[in-house]
């Protein structure tokens, strides 16, 4: 049935997950943004254009948790296309469960040339060029890999004064998004046995301490330098077994996946730290199971700082295709939340 009152062109999506995180691919139906650069569109998007990213995101055609991706026409001369990420608070600088899902959707739907036996191209998100690798065996499209953006250790130990705890030593790495990182230990949580809105409540209270507390810059940009939010670790570095983390971002969100942007960070603190060498394998689990395998791909500098670029790689899958539409007589097309 064709609504005869709506209020704007429908968007059609491409509906995936990886690791149990959602990504909603925007396909069509999304007006053209302006501005010269991709971080242009992504204000241009934001100021004139983020009551469809409400509508898209929020209820009833989303929920508390959705995750989007809108991809666009790249300004990097070396990128096959650009991507925008919308979740329920705003816009990310990068994710890496939505590059993996790109990665897969790309090729498949002949975005990009598929080849065997894998198909390489550069994938432009807000933080920098990502070089994405996939899997293709006899026409199907596997595993993906991407290689991060430069990077970076930007706080090791800062004791943060956090409502309701006390002083709680952290750390601060950047991996295409700033996080917040540190055992969940110190909060007097584990995150096997906590429930799971103690550790997001914990999570939200040490992302606004370090946000009060710790200034961050980025040399690229600075529209990046930002706390993205916060992840919660078993302690574990991921090298003889898998490490556990509970990603918490944007406005309370809970990552399903073990975060492809927060792998990256943890690993470019490992670096740091002198507990990830070049190459070696890491594995990262999530709160659903699901693992990401990362590894320190090479060293590098940025902005005159000790960076790592870091490998990760997850599956992607589909569940389904959406075509949403917004009457004009509806009062709650603008979507809502109901916030937990």
């Amino acid at each position: 049935m064709t609504p005869t009152s709506l209020a704007a062109e429908p968007i059609e999506t491409v509906e995936m997950h990886t690791g149990g995180e959602p990504v909603r691919i925007i396909v069509s139906g999304y007006p053209a943004l302006a501005g010269a650069t991709l971080l242009e569109k992504r204000r241009d998007a934001r100021d004139r254009h983020d009551h469809l990213r409400r509508r898209l995101m929020h209820e009833p055609r989303g929920h508390f948790d959705m995750y989007g991706a809108l991809p666009v026409a790249a300004d990097h001369p070396e990128a096959a296309f650009a991507v925008l990420f919308l979740h329920n608070e705003g816009y990310s600088t990068m994710c890496g469960h939505a590059t993996i899902a790109l990665g897969r959707w790309a090729v498949e739907s002949g975005r990009v040339p598929k080849v065997e036996p894998e198909t390489r191209f550069v994938l432009q998100c807000p933080c920098g060029p990502v070089a994405i690798a996939v899997d293709v065996r006899d026409g199907r499209v596997g595993r993906v890999r991407f290689e991060s953006v430069p990077a970076f250790a930007a706080v090791l130990d800062r004791p943060v004064e956090v409502a309701g705890f006390g002083a709680v030593p952290l750390d601060v790495g950047y991996g295409g998004a700033f996080y917040a990182v540190l055992p969940a230990e110190r909060l007097g949580l584990d995150l096997i046995r906590s429930p799971l809105r103690a550790l997001v409540d914990a999570a939200t209270a040490v992302t606004h301490a370090a946000k009060a507390a710790v200034a961050l810059d980025h040399p690229d940009d600075a529209d990046l330098a930002f706390l993205y939010g916060t992840i919660l670790t078993d302690g574990g570095d991921g090298r003889s077994r898998p490490s556990v983390n509970v990603c918490v971002f944007a406005e309370r969100e809970v990552d399903r996946s073990p975060t492809g942007s927060g792998v990256t960070a943890r690993l470019a603190l490992a670096h740091a730290r002198g507990v990830a060498r070049i190459g070696e394998r890491h594995v990262f689990e999530s709160i659903t199971g699901a693992c990401f395998e990362g590894r320190v791909a090479r060293e590098t500098r940025l902005g005159g700082r000790p960076a790592v670029t870091v490998e990760v790689s997850g599956n992607a899958y589909y569940t389904g295709t959406a075509r949403f539409v917004a009457e004009s007589d509806d009062p709650l097309k603008g979507g809502f939340l109901l916030r937990p």
